[in-house]
């Protein structure tokens, strides 16, 4: 083999080894399983894969409609990132949003997992949209809050301007404002439903609790709402400060899973 044969295919080995380094950094990826529909996994035991091609007899069950490439994120815990990332990621890609299910997990603990199934028509920005979704998953835990001595949790997400998935998911109108929070058990959800509103000039757009509003029976209160950007992340701040201190209340340090960005 000559020298300029050697030098091409440590060219393309080279370029091979970029790619997945990329990918995984990106993705989350904790290993390359050898699975097409495997993209990445993130934080909160999130699983994101694709389908180039849905068999057709899967299609009026999931509902897909014209679609047969379709992304899809799935979490054994939460619910709010989730779908914080993907209403980003579908803001970026040419993709729809399929169905939004929450069913009850956390592992246990007292609130959600998620099941999250875009839509396109080709499967490269199915992909595209996982990807993105698992990318910025991290930050949208930053205002999801624990405490080491209850398995008590706190829940917050912002957004100056919401897309597709957070108006199918909660009626958000698109394009304004979005704020939610949430926490388990639902009586502190009350709570702090009743401190966001009275904090500022917001609109309700949803409300869920143990019984009604999609929350599969979990111990949670969950409040959705929209107005003007100042008004809704002030509205979000006042519920965290006051969330908190009643997390706080069986002792113990109240911890951002990541890094506080509200």
């Amino acid at each position: 083999m000559d020298q300029s044969t050697i030098e091409k295919v440590m060219k393309e080995v080279a370029a091979e080894m970029n790619a997945k380094e990329c990918c995984h950094s990106s993705c989350g990826n904790i290993t390359d399983i050898g699975l097409t529909e495997f993209v990445g996994t993130a934080i909160g035991h999130t699983y994101g894969l694709v389908i180039a091609s849905i068999d057709p007899m899967l299609a009026e069950p999931f509902n897909l409609g014209k679609y047969r490439s379709i992304g899809i994120i799935g979490a054994r815990t939460g619910a709010g990132p989730q779908l914080m990332a993907v209403d980003e990621a579908v803001k970026a890609t040419n993709t729809e949003v399929i169905t939004i299910e929450l069913p009850r997990d956390t592992e246990g603990g007292g609130g959600h997992g998620s099941l999250i199934i875009v839509g396109a028509d080709d499967v490269s920005d199915a992909k595209r949209c996982v990807e993105i979704a698992l990318d910025v998953l991290p930050k949208y835990f930053g205002d999801v809050y624990g405490c080491s001595d209850s398995s008590n949790h706190l829940e917050f997400q912002y957004t100056a301007r919401a897309s597709q998935c957070l108006n199918k998911a909660f009626g958000t109108p698109i394009g304004k404002a979005f704020g939610m929070t949430c926490a388990a058990p639902a009586a502190i959800g009350v709570v702090l439903a009743d401190v966001a509103v009275k904090a500022a000039n917001v609109e309700v757009v949803a409300v869920s609790t143990p019984k009604n509003g999609g929350t599969s029976f979990s111990n949670e209160v969950i409040l959705a709402m929209t107005g003007d950007s100042g008004a809704v992340r002030q509205a979000v701040k006042a519920a965290i400060d006051a969330g908190k201190q009643l997390l706080g209340a069986f002792g113990g340090e109240v911890k951002s899973t990541t890094s506080p960005y509200i």
